[in-house]
């Protein structure tokens, strides 16, 4: 079985640390993790690993935030992986800082990333893992924010909570979005 996993963020070193840049940092964490390397490819720096029989290709799309649709749908035709078989990682201002949830579909929830894959896929019912970035700033500021590096208190607790999201990429893939959730989320 193959598993597209792809990371939102956007490419740059001025990017590398902002919150908005959490689905890379996952990835990276994951890739470093084992052993593995990214390659500058068509649309994204893509690595793959194998887990448990299955293969994971991991994806950062190389064409800022806002264009991360372009990627995904090029890398679903391009390695034949159906949609059941994709994982978007994404932030969240709607969750608190390190609060980690999966679902199964829904709404972009204004997150321009999202709305493009929406766009260019058609539908919303792809899976998506919401790493919890808070809301910590005042109206007309969100922009700021998300691009924002993390404060010294969050970067103290976020490597437990990327660990946490990894466990949940591999039980994506071994165990299904419905079980993941079930036994992953709110913990």
């Amino acid at each position: 079985m193959k598993y597209l996993i792809v990371g939102l963020g956007n490419v740059g070193s001025e990017y590398e640390n902002t919150r908005h840049n959490i689905g890379f940092k996952i990835l990276d964490s994951l890739a470093n993790d084992s052993g593995i390397f990214f390659t500058d490819n068509r649309l994204a720096a893509t690595a793959t690993l194998k887990h448990k029989g299955r293969t994971f290709l991991l994806a950062k799309p190389n064409t800022f935030m806002n264009l991360s649709g372009k990627a995904v749908n090029y890398w679903m035709q391009e390695e034949k992986i159906g949609l059941p078989n994709i994982l978007i990682l994404t932030d969240d201002i709607a969750l608190p800082f390190g609060v980690i949830r999966m679902k199964g579909k829904g709404s972009d929830g204004g997150h321009n990333g999202l709305k493009n894959i929406t766009q260019l896929l058609g539908r919303n019912d792809y899976a998506r893992l919401r790493f919890g970035i808070g809301s910590e700033f005042n109206p007309g500021k969100q922009i700021n924010y998300v691009l924002s590096d993390w404060h010294k208190e969050e970067q103290i607790q976020i490597q437990e909570r990327i660990d946490h999201a990894k466990k949940m990429i591999f039980a994506f893939g071994t165990i299904g979005a419905g079980r993941t959730m079930s036994e992953y989320n709110n913990k």
